[in-house]
């Protein structure tokens, strides 16, 4: 039996398995460029990115412009746009290959539930190759449900053969945290992501907080 206290580890996506930021940004910056806008800065797009394709374009306009445009036909030209670009800029965390690496090696199953559709999630999924053994994805289409709902952690669950008491869910996003305590999963909050400044992590209600990748390994192997 392997030593760690879990039977499986589910990850969030976006600002927590991978830095998807960079090739977000881009997308958004490109669709933004179309109509003669100014791009957005590293900072907005890493404070905007847990809030979609969407709130990222909102970030670019100022509220006269978004009344001027179809906001539907530009998240569109975004999400068309990425789809292109799902693996450029973006990366695993550093530390995720190691954390990742030694999950593969005890054989402990680990998985993704995300808020990204299916047909973003999966081809993006496939070219990490630096991340095998992927056992479960679950996208914001899989089920009729997404997060903050614990359904789509309980699916995950059910694919992988656990249950959620004896799994861990990472997020960055407090959806995640709401999903994990509400599927009856311990929850990891990823400090490393996109998360708000003004945000208070402790009102998030988590089992715990990791500054990053490593320290997450760290926590994990050493039961």
């Amino acid at each position: 039996m392997h030593h760690s206290r879990f039977s499986a580890v589910l990850f969030d996506l976006d600002g927590t398995l991978l830095d998807t930021a960079p090739d977000l940004g881009a997308a958004a910056n490109h669709v933004l460029a179309q109509i003669g806008k100014a791009p957005l800065s590293d900072f907005v797009i890493r404070q905007t990115a847990s809030d979609g394709a969407l709130a990222l374009i909102k970030a670019g306009l100022s509220e006269t412009e978004q009344a001027e445009h179809d906001l539907t036909i530009l998240r569109q030209q975004l999400l068309d746009h990425y789809a292109q670009h799902l693996y450029v800029g973006t990366r695993p965390y550093d530390g995720m290959v190691e954390l990742i690496t030694w999950l593969n090696s005890r054989a402990i199953p680990w998985g993704v539930v995300t808020n990204k559709p299916a047909f973003l999630t999966e081809p993006l999924l496939a070219l990490v190759t630096e991340l095998p053994n992927c056992a479960v994805a679950v996208s914001a289409d899989t089920l009729q449900l997404r997060k903050p709902h614990p359904e789509p952690l309980w699916h995950a669950c059910e694919q992988i053969g656990v249950t959620a008491k004896e799994c861990l869910y990472v997020g960055d996003h407090i959806r995640d945290i709401e999903a994990g305590r509400n599927a009856g999963m311990t929850t990891a909050i990823a400090a490393w992501g996109y998360i708000a400044e003004n945000e208070r992590l402790t009102d998030w209600l988590a089992d715990v907080e990791m500054a990053d990748p490593h320290s997450l390994l760290a926590w994990l192997s050493r039961e």
